[in-house]
């Protein structure tokens, strides 16, 4: 019972991880593409994270527990790698966070505006003081308290689609535009990001492969049933042109639940959406936050004791933070930055880089080989050049 509550654990903490500001971003960013094709890239993205989050798995077990990415890229590919994981985890971590940061903010403030106006820093400060410290408690705390969360981010999800299905449009659904289907490609790669927890999850699941492997597997596989539904029911309620649509609501750099205020004459969906929203976002912050202070941890060989982990802390959220505070409407740019380039080549690149040098250079052996070999990698090698193609072109 203990092993399968450890199992447990493990997949909504992917899951949660992955369940965030990705999926509240998801379709203002893809509502010009169209229902359909969206899906088809939700598929793709979904099968080369899986991939390169089993990648993730057998590196860590050729190393020693808790060694982070930082160390791994040492360990494979040498100082040069070691360099680039450092730039690029900072790069992509910092996004996350801040785009966590600022969304949360928001809700605060947009939550109290009828008894309280708070500024758009102060929304964002008050969600630091509460979730900051589950942080600073570790991996053992978060996994217990996540599992709380993700029952209410289930029962509010449920509740939006009960309440949000009668509202979807069959023909808003039909509009389809194959030929922007390359823009939808980074903010989805950020949507399933979760690998940063690997190593976390690695040691807190005693370095079971079928556990975790199970863990990874099915945790990545949630999101993607929710993310379909979700998209459902955004881009069937919500229109991508006109006063209120999807496009303003890319321009004002907000999240999808925002527009249903203004669409929607009911506003049980609009709350019940709010809601989800904020455990998307908390259990997301959580993941995100806790993989960023292990890696400081690991790269800066900082030990964990109340005051090491008060220090890291303090690196983890003060740059977002400052960020936050004066730039309050970046969250759909963090988010796209983060999976263009962050998710990209640090979860995407980097991994497959890795094995390869590992494998084939080096030697290594573990518990875990995932199957494919050089085919597979080379495969996965031209799926991110092909977004990072997409990502340069949007900019």
């Amino acid at each position: 019972m203990k092993s399968y509550g450890s199992l447990i654990r493990g997949i909504l903490l992917i899951a949660g991880t992955s369940l965030g500001g990705g999926m509240l971003a998801l379709p203002v960013l893809t509502g010009q593409v169209g229902f359909f094709p969206s899906i088809v890239v939700y598929l793709c993205c979904w099968l080369f994270m899986t991939l390169t989050g089993l990648l993730f798995l057998e590196l860590a077990l050729w190393m020693e527990p808790e060694a982070n990415i930082v160390t791994m890229a040492d360990n494979t590919l040498g100082g040069w790698g070691k360099t680039v994981a450092w730039g690029l985890y900072l790069f992509l971590f910092y996004c996350l966070t801040l785009a966590y940061i600022v969304g949360v903010g928001d809700l605060i403030v947009e939550s109290m505006a009828g008894s309280i106006a708070l500024k758009e820093w102060q929304g964002q400060l008050i969600f630091l003081v509460i979730f900051a410290p589950f942080v600073y408690a570790g991996a053992r705390l978060v996994g217990r308290f996540n599992f709380f969360l993700m029952i209410g981010l289930a029962v509010s999800y449920i509740a939006f689609v009960v309440l949000g299905a009668p509202k979807v449009r069959s023909e808003l659904l039909l509009t389809t535009n194959w030929s922007k289907l390359w823009t939808a490609l980074p903010i989805t790669f950020t949507a399933f990001a979760y690998q940063g927890t690997i190593p976390t999850l690695v040691h807190y699941m005693h370095r079971n492969v079928r556990q975790i492997r199970l863990a990874i597997i099915i945790g990545s596989f949630l999101p993607l049933i929710a993310y379909t539904v979700w998209q459902w029911l955004i881009l069937g309620i919500v229109p991508v042109e006109g006063a209120g649509g999807l496009n303003e609501t890319m321009l004002n750099g907000l999240n999808a639940v925002q527009p249903l205020k203004n669409i929607l004459n009911d506003s049980s969906v609009y709350i019940v959406g709010q809601y989800f929203a904020f455990f998307a976002l908390v259990t997301s912050f959580l993941g995100v936050a806790l993989g960023l202070l292990d890696f400081l941890a690991d790269g800066l060989k900082v030990k964990k004791t109340p005051a090491g982990k008060f220090a890291l802390c303090l690196l983890v959220f003060v740059p977002p933070a400052i960020f936050a505070f004066t730039h309050p409407h970046v969250f759909l740019i963090a988010l796209d930055y983060a999976g263009g380039f962050g998710c990209a080549l640090l979860l995407g690149l980097l991994p497959v880089l890795m094995v390869w040098s590992g494998r084939y250079k080096h030697g290594l052996k573990g518990e875990y080989s995932v199957f494919g070999g050089r085919w597979l990698l080379s495969a996965l090698i031209i799926f991110v050049i092909i977004e990072l193609a997409c990502q340069f072109s949007l900019m």
